[in-house]
């Protein structure tokens, strides 16, 4: 158990609103999922794995069947190694969701071994930030006509470990590293988050916000990499040694559930977080140049070159 460890104290209920959470079918992701579920929210879980999934799903209803104005759980398919399949999810909700109240970019990899994804992508950089700012995007103009709306991007402190190659990111020069590529990724979500709290500000945009943050070492299933990229007995030797230092996923999801739901951050956006106050970032990941050049390349590279979110009607609305 960590010395200290944030909590969100906020009792708010989310009875009437939506929430979409990415890979909540285990650790902080479905502990995020369980907590806006006892908030009376309608909560789709988007998940790779359907069948995980629906484990997960009947473990929080279970869990939660005594109580009163619990919500509604909506499990759909979403597999962010694939833009395709990214577009697919966010259609469905555009065609379905009257309103997206919270967007939760939780999902992610760590340190895996080198690969890409289906688009050609270094794997954690097109799972971990490109899917997620397609799918942000995507979304965008359902969360306008949905404010007060809060998109909250899960990164890690591991951001701050290394730079970012903006003219390699997906390292078909240089070479792979596993963990310089996943800390480029979580450089990745922060210069996001920033840059996207930017523009909506410059286009006159409020009552949507954004919110980055670290939710600390956790024990989850990230770590199930670290035996092939590090050295065999890697995961277990650490989880040996800083076992009593980790967080479990209860305290891990603290901080996503402070940033989307609590009033005390409600008028904030474009921050980092960590254990439920505001901190700052790395260097790069207050580095606007690389803010703005991430995103012109992140827009070029899932094809979004000629779309503009901030303007873009909302399917949902009629003209």
């Amino acid at each position: 158990m960590p010395w200290f460890s944030g909590r969100c104290t906020s009792a708010v209920k989310l009875i009437g609103k939506t929430a979409i959470i990415t890979g909540c079918n285990t650790g902080i992701g479905k502990e995020t999922a369980l907590d806006f579920y006892k908030r009376g929210a309608k909560v789709i879980m988007a998940c790779r794995n359907l069948d995980k999934g629906e484990e997960a799903k009947k473990d929080i209803e279970n869990k939660c069947k005594d109580l009163p104005e619990s919500g509604k759980l909506v499990l759909e398919k979403c597999d962010l190694a694939s833009l395709n399949s990214v577009r697919d999810f966010a259609k469905k909700i555009l065609d379905n969701e009257p309103q997206v109240n919270i967007l939760v970019n939780n999902a992610g990899i760590m340190m895996c071994p080198k690969g890409e994804t289906e688009d050609g992508f270094e794997t954690q950089l097109g799972t971990n930030h490109l899917a997620h700012f397609l799918l942000t995007l995507l979304l965008l103009p359902r969360l306008r006509n949905s404010k007060p709306a809060r998109i909250v991007t899960v990164s890690s402190k591991a951001h701050t470990r290394n730079g970012m190659k903006l003219d390699d990111l997906n390292f078909k020069v240089r070479r792979y590293n596993a963990a310089e590529a996943y800390s480029q990724s979580k450089l990745a979500n922060v210069l996001f988050s920033k840059e996207l709290a930017a523009k909506l500000k410059e286009h006159n945009i409020d009552g949507v916000n954004t919110y980055c943050l670290h939710p600390g070492v956790i024990k989850t299933e990230l770590g199930r990499h670290l035996d092939e990229t590090l050295f065999r007995g890697a995961r277990l030797l650490i989880g040996t040694v800083f076992g009593p230092f980790l967080k479990s996923p209860e305290l891990g999801a603290q901080t996503t559930i402070y940033c989307s739901v609590d009033e005390k951050c409600a008028n904030e956006t474009g921050l980092y977080y960590s254990d439920c106050v505001v901190t700052s970032p790395s260097h790069n990941g207050r580095n606007d140049e690389y803010a703005k050049k991430l995103w012109e390349i992140s827009m070029d590279l899932v094809g979004l070159k000629d779309y503009n979110p901030f303007t873009a009607h909302d399917p949902g609305v009629k003209s």
